[in-house]
């Protein structure tokens, strides 16, 4: 049977990761979570001094960028992917609030998005995987079979991500999880690296009024069509 590759864009916490492990499972791809990249970097620079008074030491970062290694690996104990950060599995850190504080001070770095790319690509050369981001279907992937562009209503997605992080006993606020969403909105689409856009031939999927089985019933049925055709050619 022919692979492809499902390339899904979309805002912060608008389901993109459950999306594509749901996907990942159904069809037996790779999954991969390109954020997880850049959460990575940002508690590498948190760990090493690399941020003051909430400014990035640029200079600093590029000094050591040759030096950040991320990997993912089946954790065990979770039965899902985990990230390893220079060998260490820091999955449960990079989820933290803080971390999504720093997300944006790394992200718009024109070296360290070239580099994570990279690593991207050479983890998507085989085909069967599904990997979401920012940039999958417009930089990293432009040539997926698949491109899916997640969006939700702002408030819809606060809510959602502020009992994520309810359950996971995190002292936050609903105020200040919905200012982090709408300042991430912001940097990511204003970025000059690659900002998010939607990729011109990506099907725009809006999850505010619908279930997560739902969502994945309509990106199922998108992705059945077109490994159809694939199978036809």
């Amino acid at each position: 049977m022919n692979r492809i590759t499902i390339a899904i864009d979309g805002f912060s916490s608008c389901g993109k990761s459950t999306l594509a492990r749901q996907l990942a499972q159904h069809l037996g791809y790779a999954y991969i979570d390109s954020g997880a990249m850049y959460r990575a970097v940002a508690l590498y620079v948190m760990e090493n001094g690399l941020v003051k008074d909430g400014r990035l030491d640029l200079d600093g970062l590029l000094g050591q960028l040759d030096g950040i290694d991320i990997r993912f690996q089946h954790d065990p104990m979770t039965d899902k992917s985990a990230t390893l950060l220079n060998g260490r599995n820091v999955e449960s850190e990079i989820r933290t609030m803080d971390v999504s504080n720093h997300v944006t001070l790394v992200s718009p770095v024109p070296e360290v998005r070239a580099k994570l790319v990279r690593l991207q690509q050479a983890l998507g050369l085989e085909k069967g995987v599904v990997m979401d981001g920012r940039d999958i279907g417009t930089v990293v992937f432009p040539d997926a079979e698949v491109k899916l562009f997640m969006t939700a209503r702002p408030e819809v997605r606060a809510q959602r991500r502020y009992h994520e992080l309810q359950m996971k006993g995190a002292a936050v606020s609903l105020a200040e999880v919905e200012a982090n969403i709408r300042q991430r909105d912001l940097d990511d689409t204003t970025r000059k690296a690659d900002p998010l856009t939607k990729a011109p031939d990506a099907v725009v999927i809006d999850n505010s009024d619908i279930t997560a089985e739902e969502q994945f019933r309509k990106a199922l049925d998108i992705v059945v069509d077109v490994l159809a055709r694939v199978g036809q050619e």
